[in-house]
């Protein structure tokens, strides 16, 4: 089975995701892989990222088997600066539980957070590769200027409901019986390789973390485009806590429909069986920007009438001086 599922997302893996900068000319979305990227959508764009996923889990040692679906919701909004992006991500479960005596389901939201991430360093900001118009080899040698990653920070909270299920450390002394608020944390960073054919993104994440059992671990996604529809990702993800540890494996592919509209498909698995875990899923990412164009637009005619207005200035400057030159040249 292990073999099977190590080939599946090799396979998959040989698709494509689209992404980068602030706001970009198609959609930049975190979906399918779990890393956030480091740039926002945009100042006044709106952007939905929709998935379903169908899950399988075995427990060696406690002797269960899982399965079932779930949904996650991620509402990405920039707003007041173009650097700032504020975050909704919604994740809902339900999955039966089979043991050699018993089965119980769980039906519930698995993650809540909303938070808000901003963009420190840009490396691409005031920079611009001059072309050697001496040298092929110079214009087509590394550009070591593309090790400089783009840097974030996100902060936000978990907010856990009363009787959640799938609350972290529900089995234990911490538990959701009242509901809980935790902060969690995040250090985002950005590469962009070979002219943003392949992009590197790294998330350091620390979790829940005002509880007894905080989580500490990391996200890392590789994403190539193949070309102006298509691209796909590699990502491994690993978390430690007192509770629970775990490294996944990640595969998957996008399409790009249109310039606003993106689906994609991925899966993941794991390699222990304590549980060992399987995950496949299709999602989707749509956003509107109308506003964000009408406000470029508007910047644009406002600058094209400043030009306008200067431009007349300079005029009005030249054909005074002009007149002056030749009222004096009369009385020399």
């Amino acid at each position: 089975m292990l073999k099977n599922k190590t080939f599946f997302i090799a396979a998959l893996c040989l698709f494509p995701q689209l992404f980068f900068a602030q706001y970009t000319d198609v959609i930049n979305s975190n979906r399918p892989g779990e890393t956030m990227s480091a740039y926002a959508v945009g100042k006044s764009v709106i952007q939905a990222e929709l998935g379903v996923y169908g899950i399988k889990e075995k427990h060696n040692l406690l002797d269960y088997d899982a399965s079932g679906f779930g949904t996650d919701l991620t509402i990405r909004y920039g707003a007041f600066l173009e650097k700032l992006e504020f975050i909704v991500d919604l994740q809902y479960q339900m999955a039966n539980f089979d043991t050699p005596y018993t089965s119980y389901k769980k039906n519930n939201f698995k993650q809540t957070v909303l938070g808000a991430k901003y963009l420190i360093y840009d490396p691409y900001k005031n920079y611009k590769k001059e072309a050697n118009i001496y040298s092929y080899k110079a214009n087509h040698s590394f550009n070591w200027h593309e090790l400089i990653p783009a840097v974030s920070v996100f902060a936000g909270a978990n907010f856990v409901g009363a009787d959640n299920p799938y609350a972290f450390g529900s089995h234990s002394s911490y538990s959701s019986v009242e509901g809980s608020i935790s902060p969690k944390v995040m250090l985002i960073t950005q590469n962009l390789f070979g002219g943003g054919k392949w992009v590197f993104v790294t998330n350091i994440i620390a979790d829940y973390i005002s509880t007894d059992y905080p989580s500490y671990g990391y996200v890392l996604t590789l994403t190539h485009g193949f070309n102006d529809k298509w691209s796909g990702f590699v990502e491994n993800q690993g978390y430690k806590s007192d509770l629970y540890s775990d490294a996944i494996a990640r595969g998957g592919a996008a399409y790009l429909i249109n310039p606003n509209l993106q689906v994609d498909a991925s899966v993941s698995t794991n390699f222990k069986n304590t549980p060992s875990i399987f995950y496949g899923g299709v999602g989707v990412s749509w956003r509107y920007d109308g506003s964000y164009k009408e406000n470029q637009l508007q910047s644009k005619r406002e600058e094209r009438a400043k030009k306008n207005k200067d431009n007349k200035m300079e005029q009005r400057e030249i054909d005074y001086q002009a007149k002056e030159r030749k009222r004096k040249s009369k009385y020399e």
